[in-house]
Parts: structure tokens; sequence; C-alpha cells
């Protein structure tokens, strides 16, 4: 009998001591959501200036001597923000010829980290896409079927960062036009963007092809 009671109080005790445990738990993530959804987005302007952020992607800290500045800015803060994934980078922009960005994606890709990209059917089959580059290193790209631009500008950086504006990953957007790209960690809104890739991801099925240009 004492026994019986013994255990059943151990019983007791050990579910209410998995109750608390994840009561903390839960307390603990919602409050790193809240922390998370407080924190300020950040904006770049563009154009940059001419920078180089080759020193940025490698793999230990280096140095570049090809004379070009190697000052904080809009590209590298960019640049610094992306090479940052860990899990995944998903890139869905409209047009992609910027060096310094597909190498970016490159060494994201080079590291073992999954790498998804979406664009535009018309524009990548243009002189300058790194769309080719890409597929040859082994990053999947997708692309639009139908006479409408895929227009999006955004990129996610392991599901939880959002890079989003009118930027495309081009030598002009960068050095030339005026653009802007917001960053942005609320929960609710990357959680929409997550959605919208894995949609298009989905719509833009390889096997669904009528069409794929050669790039």
């Amino acid at each position: 009998m004492l026994l019986t009671a013994v255990s059943a109080w151990r019983g007791l005790v050990v579910v209410v001591g998995l109750s608390l445990a994840a009561e903390g738990l839960y307390y603990v993530i919602s409050h790193l959501k809240r922390l998370r959804e407080r924190r300020p987005a950040q904006v770049l302007f563009f154009p940059a200036p001419v920078t180089c952020v080759r020193p940025l992607l490698l793999s230990s800290p280096g140095h570049c001597r090809c004379g070009l500045s190697h000052r904080e800015s809009a590209l590298s803060c960019l640049t610094r923000l992306l090479i940052s994934a860990r899990r995944s980078l998903d890139v869905c922009v409209f047009t992609i010829s910027s060096l310094e960005l597909s190498s970016t994606v490159l060494a994201v890709h080079g590291r073992g980290v999954r790498v998804r990209v979406i664009t535009d059917s018309d524009y990548m089959a243009l002189a300058g896409s790194q769309v080719g580059t890409f597929r040859r290193a082994g990053i999947e790209v997708r692309h639009d079927q139908d006479t409408n631009y895929m227009h999006h500008k955004f990129a996610l950086i392991d599901g939880l960062t959002l890079v989003t504006g009118s930027l495309n990953w081009s030598a002009q957007g960068i050095f030339g036009n005026k653009e802007n790209v917001i960053i942005i960690e609320n929960t609710d809104i990357v959680k929409a963007f997550v959605e919208e890739f894995g949609q298009l991801w989905n719509e833009y099925d390889p096997a669904k092809y009528s069409f794929s240009p050669q790039r």
C-alpha cells in the first residue's frame, strides 16, 4: 500500500514537473519571439559606392589588395547579412547579374547551406545573368512559365530574416539606381514571404515546364 502511494506521488511529481518545464519553455520561446518582433527593421539605400566585399566571403579573415575601398557600405551590409545564412538561403529576385551578390550566393552554397533561387524566365536569358553559373555550381534555379514577369525582389535567410525592397541584384541597381532594401525579422511578415516562396517553388516545378531558357 505504501509503495503504491509513493509510486503515485512520484508519478504526480513527474507530471507536474513536465508541465512546469513545458510552460517554462513556452514562456522562453514566446519571449524570444516578442524580442524578435520588436527588433527594429534595418533599411539600406542604394546606390552604394564601389567597394570590395571579397574579404567578407572568405572562410577565414583575409586581406585583399585589389585597390578598391573596403569601407562599410550598403553593399557590404547586404553581403554580410546574406553570408550569415547557416541553414538556408532562398532567393526570389527578378534580375540576378551582380558579380558581388552572385559570389555571395555561391559562397553560401559552398559551405553546404541549402540555396534555392527563383527568377524571371526572360531576364535569366540575358547576357550577364548568373543563373548559368548557379546551375553549374549545383544550385537549383526555378523560373516562371508565363508572359508576365516574376518581379519579386526578396531573399530569406534561414527562414527567419527577410531582405526585400526595390533592388534588383545587378550592377546598375547596386551602383547606379536609387534603390532601397529593408531587413525585417517580424515573424508574421517573414512567414508570409516564406509561404510565398514555397508556393512559387512548387508552382515552378521543372516537371511542369513548357519551356526553359538556356542559361
